[in-house]
């Protein structure tokens, strides 16, 4: 038993810097295109994106007043629910993450 622990210690020992230097080589790339795709998503907007998004919202309430929801495919509800989910996802996670807790606010 004791035999057996030893050679397991001894090979995560000697294979514990390979298995690293894999990992880091792995993950390079894709930390790399991460990276270049959260500089641009995740920046909050400009001031002069705001009235741009204000147009754009207002443009969309004058649609779906007119009713143009009712032409769109399958598909583009699909895509458009699943956007909105996302939306609601992230705010509810920014929740938890202000809350610092799971659990509902202490009133």
């Amino acid at each position: 038993m004791a035999e057996a622990a030893r050679r397991l210690v001894q090979k995560v020992v000697t294979g514990g810097p390979k298995l690293a230097l894999a990992a880091a080589n792995y993950s390079k790339p894709r930390l790399a295109t991460f990276w270049k795709y959260a500089r641009v998503e995740l920046t909050p907007p400009t001031p002069g994106e705001i009235p741009v998004a204000v147009e754009s919202f207002k443009g969309l309430v004058a649609s779906f007043k007119a009713g143009s929801y009712k032409q769109i495919t399958v598909k583009e509800a699909l895509r458009n629910t699943l956007v909105a989910t996302e939306v609601v996802m992230w705010f509810y996670i920014g929740e938890v993450i202000g809350r610092r807790s799971l659990i509902g606010y202490n009133v």
